[in-house]
């Protein structure tokens, strides 16, 4: 077994940790860009979403170094992406290449016995002991908690930083440098070392930068590729950010599903405009809109693949949010035809319009 997966953010810094623990082969895919989309296009359906495309680009170049078993998350509802398993095998079959995927599906769904069953099979390779397993397991979560909490308070304190770039630069040096070590205890000791070196950047506590929340569809949120980097270009124009959904938020949130204690207080918020899940992150990406502006947030953007249907309801209640609580709120929709500078002039615009609302509240105009 020679193991893959679609990248997604930073969990390719996680599965390292992982199978490195475990002692296993595997195969990261090159990092995303346009060559996968390309590749992964070509060989899609149309009109499916622009993750789908993507991930089948990953798929072909890992199985280029040898990759033959896929890990991928599921989904449920009308996401369609818990479609993605089934139609991804068939058409990787389609195209001559036989991969074996395992699904990791919420426990409500397949139930925590079938879970545990599933991620059995993915260690099965390993001459590791129980304990040497659970361990590998264990660092692998923290390497993905450290990794988010890093990349959550670079990209929040951006917009407070004396030496402008400072942020940035801490977290992509962070990136290549745990990426070096084959040994997850060393990783995490390095991602903790840069957790430190956050905390004493130089910072403006004078400063009152815009504040805007990332919200949407996960994996266009969480992979930069898809959205065109756009925390950082944030970050490059000063802007304070905060993106809920995250690598380990979504393990937090499966792990405390059948306990129904998972997102209780995006469930809280939410309650008011869409009162249940409907699929996909739909609920979560209302919730999220309504504490930003219980945090003080200036906006949010809503970011999802043309087509998404949870994301489409989301987008249809957002100005219903935007209008009762005075918040804006934009929405960016993503494909394989989306052009970066339309799409990034439309960020750029956003923000002019939230300097804008700051001035004329400071002014009382």
């Amino acid at each position: 077994m020679k193991v893959t997966f679609p990248h997604m953010g930073n969990i390719y810094i996680a599965v390292k940790a992982l199978f490195d623990g475990l002692g296993m082969d595997y195969v990261i895919p090159p990092m995303n860009s346009q060559e996968a989309l390309t590749v992964g296009s070509r060989y899609s359906p149309e009109e499916i979403c622009l993750p789908f495309k993507i991930m089948v680009g990953n798929y072909i170049k890992a199985i280029e170094q040898g990759a033959d078993t896929v890990i991928l998350t599921g989904s449920c509802g009308p996401c369609r992406f818990g479609e993605y398993c089934e139609l991804q095998m068939n058409l990787m079959k389609d195209l001559g290449y036989h991969l074996d995927f395992i699904v990791l599906d919420m426990p409500k769904d397949i139930g925590i016995k079938e879970l545990f069953k599933r991620i059995c099979k993915i260690s099965s390779p390993s001459s590791k002991s129980t304990y040497e397993k659970v361990m590998a397991l264990k660092n692998a979560i923290k390497v993905m908690d450290l990794i988010d909490e890093i990349e959550a308070s670079a990209h929040y304190l951006a917009g407070f930083e004396r030496n402008k770039g400072q942020c940035k630069e801490i977290l992509e040096e962070c990136k290549r440098e745990v990426m070096n070590f084959s040994n997850p205890k060393v990783m995490i000791e390095t991602l903790k070392d840069y957790r430190e070196k956050l905390k004493y950047i130089s910072v403006d506590i004078n400063k009152n930068p815009l504040k805007v929340a990332i919200i949407g569809e996960i994996y266009t949120v969480i992979e930069p590729f898809s959205n065109f980097n756009i925390e950082d270009k944030l970050m490059d124009y000063g802007v304070s950010t905060k993106r809920g959904l995250t690598l380990s938020w979504w393990v937090k949130n499966m792990v405390m599903s059948p306990f129904k204690l998972n997102s209780i207080k995006i469930k809280q918020s939410s309650k008011k405009y869409l009162s249940m899940a409907i699929g996909g992150h739909a609920r979560e990406c209302v919730g999220e809109a309504v504490l930003a502006k219980k945090e003080g947030f200036d906006g949010a953007i809503q970011i999802f693949p043309m087509g998404c249907m949870p994301e489409i309801v989301s987008k249809s209640i957002l100005p219903t949010i935007s209008k009762d609580e005075n918040f804006p709120i934009m929405s960016l929709v993503v494909d394989d035809m989306t052009g970066e500078a339309g799409y990034i002039t439309r960020v750029e615009a956003f923000i002019d319009l939230l300097e804008r609302r700051r001035s004329n509240v400071l002014f009382g105009s």
